[in-house]
């Protein structure tokens, strides 16, 4: 049986997890146009940080492309969000807690507000 090494693993887990994280950027940006006085320079700061994330899945979809990983298949479950793909010909499966992808998300996001990523919030 063929199993996926952890940088494939990691590749997946960042191509599942990045879109949701530019997702809430996107999402807290129009809340805060809308909601505070002055949003500009807060709105800068969740554009840089949306721009370093696109600019990071540009770069694991290149990696999962030269590694021969390609997700065919994401689903949301009521525990998470399972994802299919194929890993240089064999089937793979991960599936991501929503406790684990809130985790995740909130560090990497801190990570691209320039913000100390250890911090709890």
């Amino acid at each position: 049986m063929h199993r996926a090494e952890s940088q494939d693993n990691m590749l997946v887990k960042s191509y599942i997890l990045l879109p949701l994280i530019l997702s809430a950027f996107e999402r807290d940006a129009s809340i805060m146009s809308i909601e505070l006085r002055t949003p500009a320079p807060y709105l800068e700061v969740l554009r840089a940080a949306a721009h370093a994330a696109a600019a990071d899945l540009r770069d694991v979809r290149a990696q999962m492309r030269v590694r021969g990983l390609r997700v065919y298949e994401q689903q949301r479950l009521e525990a998470g969000v399972e994802a299919k793909f194929i890993c240089r010909g064999y089937h793979e499966r991960m599936l991501l807690l929503d406790d684990v992808i809130a985790a995740q998300a909130t560090t990497h996001m801190r990570r691209y507000l320039g913000l100390d990523s250890k911090k709890e919030a």
